[in-house]
């Protein structure tokens, strides 16, 4: 009779990273990176859409007719879901309703109000500001950043403050793009602290619903003191781009892609959006882009790539 081998078999060892922490996955880490691309470019033309509709929308009917839409796109995926999941939400209310607050209701109505009076280039690269707090909160949480990290997100924060302070020509509007990074970069932190069991389809229905229901008030306010506007396509094909496109695509890859890398990896890549933004303008809306404009873009590539590799 043959004799079983009992012999134990070791299973391969996940390579540790610096520091002595297992490193991540190779294919989910390239996953959660192309997902914050794919926001980071999709979002790119939300803000070109944001300048174009600012003299035709005003800023609180674009933001509550965008997340019109994109809970008409997101519902026959999530309402299901975020129903049988009725008793999670209730339990973490408090977090949903931030959560809606920051990424619906607020980030999106001061980037609206920002297109009125500031360049989709400059929006952009404000914008980058947003990876530096998402940086800041995910290290309070505990989170070893690195060196490299660190200097890439410093860098990349620096062209952003000579961008705002007159190098390429400061607007009322730069205040409100300010105030909607620090939303967006809260926004991102706050998703890495999702309850476990939370799926993300019916998580982005139920944000999507608050922050919609919590813009109701604004918007009988906006259409009372400002009027309504005309829906002709050069109002309503932009509302469905940022509807469909802009929130309910890229809202979905980015929370899924802070699941995957965390915050502050996810904003490395985000870093690459000013540059996205800044040959949308030029080539959609013929804003022109001048040397200060392209030093302060410098300044943003170079700290993507310091930030962008391993953590040491």
């Amino acid at each position: 009779m043959a004799v079983a081998d009992r012999r134990t078999v070791t299973p391969p060892r996940t390579p540790a990273a610096p520091g002595g922490t297992p490193a991540a996955p190779a294919a989910p880490v390239a996953l959660g990176l192309g997902l914050a691309l794919l926001a980071t470019v999709v979002w790119s033309g939300s803000f070109v859409a944001s300048r174009a509709l600012g003299d035709s929308v005003p800023p609180v009917q674009h933001a509550f007719w965008r997340w019109v839409v994109a809970l008409a796109v997101v519902a026959p995926f999530g309402a299901r879901r975020a129903w049988r999941q009725r008793a999670l939400v209730r339990r973490h209310l408090g977090f949903v309703l931030l959560a809606s607050l920051l990424g619906v209701t607020v980030y999106n109505t001061l980037v609206n109000q920002a297109g009125v009076t500031t360049p989709a280039a400059n929006m952009g690269m404000i914008m980058a500001a947003s990876p530096v707090l998402m940086a800041v909160c995910e290290r309070a949480g505990g989170v070893r950043l690195g060196a490299r990290r660190v200097t890439g997100l410093l860098v990349a924060c620096a062209g952003v403050l000579l961008l705002v302070g007159g190098g390429a020509g400061f607007s009322a509007g730069d205040l409100w793009m300010i105030a909607a990074a620090c939303c967006f970069g809260s926004y991102s932190a706050l998703l890495r602290r999702r309850p476990a069991g939370l799926d993300g389809a019916g998580f982005l229905f139920t944000t999507f619903l608050c922050g919609t229901l919590m813009l109701l008030p604004a918007q009988g306010v906006s259409l009372a003191v400002q009027g309504g506007f005309s829906p002709e396509p050069d109002t309503v094909l932009p509302l469905l781009y940022v509807g469909v496109a802009s929130s309910a695509v890229a809202f979905f890859a980015w929370n899924r892609a802070i699941s995957l890398v965390g915050p502050s990896r996810a904003g490395v890549v985000y870093y690459l959006q000013p540059v996205c933004v800044a040959l949308l303008s030029w080539a959609l809306l013929a804003e022109p882009t001048g040397w200060a404009q392209a030093g302060c873009m410098a300044l943003i590539l170079g700290g993507v790539v310091l930030g962008a590799g391993a953590r040491r």
